[in-house]
């Protein structure tokens, strides 16, 4: 498809009703690497600047998939759903961006947008790759941890979607962890179909989730989850504060689903965390779970105009690996 992007004449209105007439936008800069939503930089005459999200059908990389129709974790994206993570996470005392305005009627773009604070250009994950140990040593770790403790003790009797559990729509029949074999023979079909290797070993794949499942006992309560948090999906500001972005999938789950990410993304430095206590077992499948869906997602969209597609696909590569080992 022809994406057409944000430029600077479709943001005047915008700006001069945000900041005043007197005001100009004096550059505008798309971010990369974002999937789902677009994320612009708005740079004003003054020299202040805010973050522009947008969503949009250009601005989604993603195409449609089957999913599990009460897994938490689909359709993560949406102008709905970031208001109500906003507000979630601000309750319970997690830094995110100051939100400045939501716009969900379409009165300055033919889209849904949010203004919100320019929590500066510095990631956690670049932090920890170039200066690790005033990553793990000083604040950014430590305030992440504290964040993530008060969103993981922050407990629900029902999980999914936060916007869901607000608005009364979350009562299940069934527990988690069934949700998530199916999400993940569902990501085992749908690779198996483009790599031969899953497809040959699609038996022993599908006994292999069985098997870890099996392990799991039930459980009837659920903490705030961020879904796939990594260390880009946190900035650091220059007093040190850690700032969580890339919350549209905010859900009542199993915390273990947050700490297999956590785990995987962190490395060396998840410890540093301090994680709550969590089940082995869950973990485990959990963990291998999310290995099935880092195989489906950057295969189906490496099939897309998406333009860093070999990232996507050594990503994918990578995952099918951790995959056919373990079982």
């Amino acid at each position: 498809m022809t994406r057409t992007f944000l430029q600077p004449d479709d943001l005047h209105g915008l700006v001069s009703e945000q900041f005043g007439s007197d005001r100009r936008l004096a550059a505008l800069d798309r971010l990369t690497g974002g999937t789902k939503k677009g994320v612009y930089r708005l740079r004003l005459d003054d020299g202040t600047t805010v973050m522009l999200y947008v969503w949009a059908a250009g601005e989604n990389y993603w195409p449609p998939s089957p999913t599990v129709p009460d897994d938490p974790f689909t359709d993560a994206s949406g102008a709905d759903l970031f208001a109500a993570s906003h507000a979630a996470l601000t309750a319970v005392g997690v830094r995110v961006p100051h939100l400045m305005m939501i716009d969900r009627e379409g009165r300055h773009l033919d889209a849904d947008i949010a203004l919100v604070e320019d929590a500066g250009a510095l990631r956690l994950d670049a932090l920890l790759e170039h200066d690790p140990a005033t990553a793990t040593a000083a604040a950014p770790l430590a305030a992440l941890g504290d964040a993530l403790r008060r969103m993981h003790t922050a407990f629900g009797p029902h999980y999914g979607k936060v916007a869901a559990i607000t608005g009364g729509e979350a009562s299940r029949a069934r527990r988690a962890e069934d949700v998530i074999v199916d999400r993940a023979l569902g990501h085992l079909d749908a690779a198996a179909a483009r790599d031969a290797r899953l497809a040959d070993a699609h038996q022993r794949i599908t006994a292999h989730v069985r098997h870890l499942r099996s392990a799991v006992t039930p459980r009837e309560e659920y903490g705030l989850v961020h879904g796939e948090l990594g260390p880009d999906h946190v900035l650091v500001t220059p007093a040190g504060e850690a700032v969580m972005i890339d919350f549209e999938g905010l859900a009542y789950f199993d915390v273990e689903w947050d700490h297999a990410w956590l785990q995987m993304r962190f490395g060396e430095s998840y410890p540093a965390l301090r994680p709550v206590d969590l089940d082995p077992h869950r973990l485990e499948f959990y963990r291998y779970a999310q290995t099935l869906s880092l195989i489906e997602g950057p295969l189906r969209i490496a099939d897309t105009d998406f333009p860093d597609r070999q990232w996507m696909l050594d990503l994918a590569e990578w995952n099918i690996t951790k995959a056919l080992a373990a079982t």
